[in-house]
């Protein structure tokens, strides 16, 4: 059986997708609010005879048609009299009445009235503290010349002044405070209900996902919430996320098991346009996702003989480029790492230790994906560390990477040209169910922005002003920024020999002598370009 996390389609894969392909337009076009979808073929073994299985991610409009053609959900449980249901009907009545608060609230004349009174209040007071101030000023001016009774009156004028200021206070926190416990009573009963919609929300998932009753090759049986929460002996408290055993690999697997076939290799393709957040490549090929199939399949792949791909390594040299007894300029090759990882393999920091042993650091200042080329600086001592992380969080250390990008084909001829140079805005965060993919979110996403530069038609400089992970990979394939991914990208574009993205050149401010440095090492690809 193949990784489903890391694979090249095996050719019976390929034919039985091929095959699955063929219905695909029609289908499609029967659903047309289904823009895209992710489609899997499973090849199995059955009383000595080879076929395939199909399956779709997800629902199809919110069900699961073609139940003859496709194979069930592991547990339906969208029949409308059902538990599932109904108590799905109980939350959106809750949403529907938090909503209704929500615009009662905002449409009250108590909550535009806080404001309102609360500078009313405002004028007032400060119009008696003028009247106070004018009284003082002319009691000081007559003050010289007072005999003991008018001196006498002063005073009085003066605690009258106070008394009244403080009544002035005491009157208006009362209209106030009144206004706010109305709002406050109101908002209250909107907490309420929110408080009631997320314990029903989470009594209903936990109720689903103890329902969804997984296999494993043993023939042994397990609920998805008892597989998360045994997954990571470090992380009991994992529970599944929503949409959790409805990928194509948990549904292929779950029925070839309950009827006795072998699996023997598995492949998932994308079809249609891709998600708006999301980058997927019509027709492409997509390893299983990490968030909800990880546990998932870690567990129903137990008594299955699988064929783990072997980490990549390497195959470049780690370059000096500069060192003093400060700091230390490198070139890393693509497909080293820049910190240790999971397989134990070589990484710059783990190299650079082992080459100063006697230094403080080295400190990895900064970072590249291991499939990116190009410099990284790194520190030797703590001050340089230090003074280093400071430039780049106040993002004064200038960048330069090369890119090569994939070439246009037909099909991207409505890709409108775009200009020489320009700039590139996309919000970026995590995919939580996808690691360590990114996505766009308009959202949640952290401002991320780069500068970019056409060198020639698939050539290309980017300056990230910003340093998100996988930002240049993204602003590069999303529809929305240059629609172009970068060649060699797996995870954004297409695979190849290697990811054609390089850091070429850095400048920051030496910690020491506080003098410009700029290194640069242009990558063998913008020469052959060039």
């Amino acid at each position: 059986m193949n990784d489903p996390f890391s694979y090249s389609p095996h050719p019976l894969c390929r034919i039985a997708a091929t095959a699955l392909q063929q219905t695909l337009p029609a289908l499609m076009a029967a659903h047309p609010d289904e823009r895209g979808k992710m489609f899997g073929v499973l090849v199995v073994e059955w009383r000595g005879v080879l076929g395939y299985l199909q399956a779709y991610s997800g629902q199809i409009e919110g069900g699961y048609p073609y139940q003859d053609d496709f194979v069930p959900p592991v547990y339906d449980y969208l029949s409308p009299t059902g538990y599932f249901k109904c108590h799905e009907r109980a939350i959106s009545s809750l949403n529907v009445r938090i909503a209704e608060l929500q615009q009662l609230l905002s449409q009250s004349h108590w909550q535009h009235a806080v404001p309102i009174l609360d500078r009313q209040r405002q004028r007032v007071l400060d119009a008696w503290r003028l009247r106070m101030a004018q009284a003082k000023a002319q009691r000081d001016a007559r003050r010289p010349c007072a005999d003991t009774q008018t001196l006498s009156e002063m005073t009085r004028e003066s605690q009258f002044f106070k008394a009244e200021l403080r009544r002035i206070r005491r009157r208006w926190d009362l209209v106030l405070g009144e206004v706010t416990r109305r709002v406050a009573l109101h908002q209250q009963k909107i907490d309420t209900l929110k408080q009631r919609r997320r314990q029903a929300s989470d009594q209903l998932q936990t109720w689903l996902f103890s329902q969804f009753m997984m296999r494993n090759g043993r023939g042994e049986t397990r609920s998805l919430a008892d597989i998360f929460a045994h997954h990571d002996p470090l992380r009991p408290y994992l529970t599944p996320p929503a949409g959790t055993g409805e990928c194509c690999e948990p549904k292929l697997l779950q029925y070839a098991y309950l009827h006795d076939m072998i699996p023997l290799n598995m492949a998932m393709f994308w079809w249609g346009e891709s998600p708006a957040g999301e980058i997927r490549h019509h027709l492409q090929y997509y390893p299983a996702c990490q968030g909800k199939c990880a546990p998932t399949l870690a567990w129903m792949l137990q008594g299955v003989e699988v064929e783990h791909a072997a980490p990549v390594q390497s195959t470049g040299q780690l370059e000096t480029v500069y060192e003093d007894a400060h700091l230390v300029v490198v070139c890393k090759p693509a497909g080293m790492l820049s910190v240790p990882g999971r397989h134990g393999l070589p990484s710059v920091a783990d190299i650079l230790r082992s080459r100063y042993p006697e230094a403080t650091g080295p400190m990895m200042v900064h970072r590249l994906d291991r499939d990116t080329s190009g410099l990284l600086v790194v520190a030797k001592t703590q001050e340089a560390y230090v003074h280093l992380q400071r430039q780049f969080a106040a993002h004064t250390v200038r960048k330069r990477y090369v890119a090569l990008l994939e070439p246009l084909a037909a099909s991207d001829a409505d890709i409108p040209n775009r200009p020489s140079e320009g700039t590139v805005c996309l919000p970026l965060c995590a995919d939580a169910d996808d690691r360590p993919r990114q996505k766009v979110d308009y959202e949640v996403g952290k401002e991320a922005i780069t500068r970019y530069e056409w060198l020639a038609p698939d050539l290309i400089c980017l300056y990230p002003l910003t340093g998100r992970t996988h930002q240049l990979r993204i602003h590069c394939a999303h529809a929305l920024g240059l629609a172009r991914p970068i060649l060699g990208d797996p995870l954004y574009g297409h695979a190849a020999d290697r990811l054609y993205l390089h850091a070429a050149s850095i400048t920051f401010v030496h910690p020491a002598t506080g003098s410009t440095m700029t290194f640069t090492r242009e990558p063998d690809f913008f020469k052959v370009k060039k």
